[in-house]
């Protein structure tokens, strides 16, 4: 497993933070639910995508040492006024190019603090462009727009995904994820539309040990198959595995365990 450059995940965090103020600005109702957040509104969404930009900005600017409080970081629960899509755009995009410059200007390994044990500014830079990722497939879908992620920050997202999996499982034995542990039990995610150069296939073991995944193709319990930008969203719990993109062979039951014990955002 290969991490992105850290210029190409900026690039993409610059991309992504593009793409999310177009739903701002389509004209979408910003106090309308969200179906994949349901406690939020589509102007909820962007602010809590916006404040996190800005938290990391914070973080990665200050060469921060511990956790930041919230209530430190200046502009980050964002416009005093609600409703406003133009007002909240350019709050967006202030962020964005904020943390942006925060990280490039930083590089990949500069020490900071964060919570995954990983103390440098590559983890936020990585970290980010996948909170956004995800979360822009929020916005689109609670808008009615198409979604579509590059081939290589999808898979660079579901590889993140798992390697906090076994972070959690190391530092929080006593989390809902203890309960994957156990053994003879194996999930195969399958991309039915990427070349052999990207190797969009994983294997992830349920051992007594905890999880451990790997990428290629193996046979497995059980496997989700369809193209990758589906696989990341159905993984993410942003898609139904029932939806007509993908097909799941094998124990299903192990899949939707997994969906339910292995999620944290």
């Amino acid at each position: 497993m290969t991490l992105l450059a850290h210029d190409r995940y900026c690039d993409e965090i610059a991309h992504q933070v593009g793409l999310l103020r177009s739903v701002v600005t389509s004209g979408a109702d910003l106090s309308g639910t969200v179906p994949t957040c349901p406690d939020w509104s589509l102007e909820d969404l962007v602010r809590h995508m916006g404040g996190a930009l800005r938290w990391v900005e914070f973080i990665v600017r200050t060469r921060a040492e511990e956790e930041v409080p919230e209530e430190r970081v200046p502009g980050l629960a964002g416009p005093g006024t609600r409703g406003d899509a133009a007002v909240l755009d350019a709050w967006l995009a202030e962020g964005g190019e904020q943390v942006v410059a925060a990280l490039r200007e930083a590089g990949p390994d500069t020490k900071v603090w964060s919570w995954a044990g990983i103390l440098n500014s590559g983890f936020w830079a990585r970290r980010m462009t996948h909170e956004i990722t995800v979360h822009r497939a929020d916005a689109a879908l609670a808008a009615g727009l198409p979604y579509e992620v590059a081939p290589d920050v999808a898979a660079d997202a579901i590889d993140e995904w798992l390697q906090i999996v076994e972070f959690v499982q190391r530092t929080a034995p006593h989390d809902t994820t203890r309960e994957l542990r156990g053994p003879g039990r194996s999930i195969h995610l399958h991309a039915t539309d990427t070349g052999a150069d990207l190797d969009a296939e994983w294997l992830i073991e349920l051992t007594e040990a905890g999880v451990t995944w790997r990428r290629g193709h193996e046979k497995a319990t059980v496997a989700l198959r369809g193209p990758l930008t589906p696989i990341l969203l159905a993984f993410y719990r942003r898609l139904p595995l029932d939806a007509p993109e993908l097909e799941v062979l094998g124990e299903r039951e192990l899949l939707e365990f997994w969906l339910e014990r292995a999620t944290f955002g």
